[in-house]
């Protein structure tokens, strides 16, 4: 028996530092869900939102704080979000700044996803600068495309929906495609960086938006959405 105690003091405690883990990870967890970054540092805040977040309270995510939507219109050559007209037309009708987002095919030519996006967004001067996801490789891509090719096609896609808004495009880029592009460097457009809670430094210079909660939890929804903040 009392080669039992031991181990049992061990399994104890075994449990016990589990348990502590379990409960930190749940607050942590639980804290992020619900962090937003402090309105007197961030005056500026919005979110991102697009068919994949469902049915959206519009008031309520303004109650939220929201000073802007950011809405998911197309991605690629053909691909477009199907809540995108019912979104911008509510948007508008709750009096919310709002823009568009394009993803962005490094696989697919400039030229028939601009033809894409210009299909899908309206020429309208009170839109928000249009922003370009970059988040996908061309590794997988099925004629190889070269890193030269990749700068190539994306600037030429930049300047169409340029020409087509009338407006300098933001580059939504993530860390991985910064990584192996390094277009925040190639390409002078301003930055919107994605980071969970830390602010991002891997785009190498200031940065105009910031993804600082990719899970937020409001009374918008029922699922969570993504949310910026605009740099001071």
């Amino acid at each position: 028996m009392a080669r039992k105690g031991p181990r049992a003091w061990r399994l104890r405690l075994l449990a016990a530092l589990l348990l502590v883990g379990i409960v930190g990870g749940t607050g942590a967890w639980w804290h992020l869900r619900h962090w937003q970054p402090e309105r007197a540092a961030w005056p500026m805040q919005g979110a991102e939102i697009g068919s994949e977040d469902g049915a959206i309270d519009w008031k309520a995510l303004k109650g939220s704080g929201a000073d802007f939507v950011y809405l998911d219109a197309s991605a690629s050559t053909f691909a477009r979000d199907p809540a995108f007209v019912e979104n911008f037309e509510a948007v508008r009708a709750a009096k919310l700044q709002t823009g568009a987002v394009h993803r962005y095919d490094p696989c697919q030519p400039a030229d028939k996803q601009s033809a894409n996006f210009v299909t899908v967004v309206p020429r309208d001067a009170t839109l928000l600068p249009p922003a370009i996801e970059l988040d996908q490789l061309a590794d997988n891509c099925p004629v190889k495309v070269s890193d030269a090719a990749v700068e190539s096609e994306l600037m030429t896609f930049i300047n169409q929906i340029e020409t087509h808004t009338g407006k300098a495009a933001l580059l939504k880029v993530t860390s991985r495609f910064e990584k192996r592009y390094h277009i925040a460097t190639a390409i002078d457009r301003n930055l919107w960086l994605v980071r969970d809670r830390f602010q991002p430094d891997y785009g190498g210079r200031p940065w105009t938006l910031w993804t600082a909660n990719s899970a937020l939890d409001t009374q918008a929804e029922e699922e969570p959405v993504r949310w910026i903040v605009v740099q001071p």
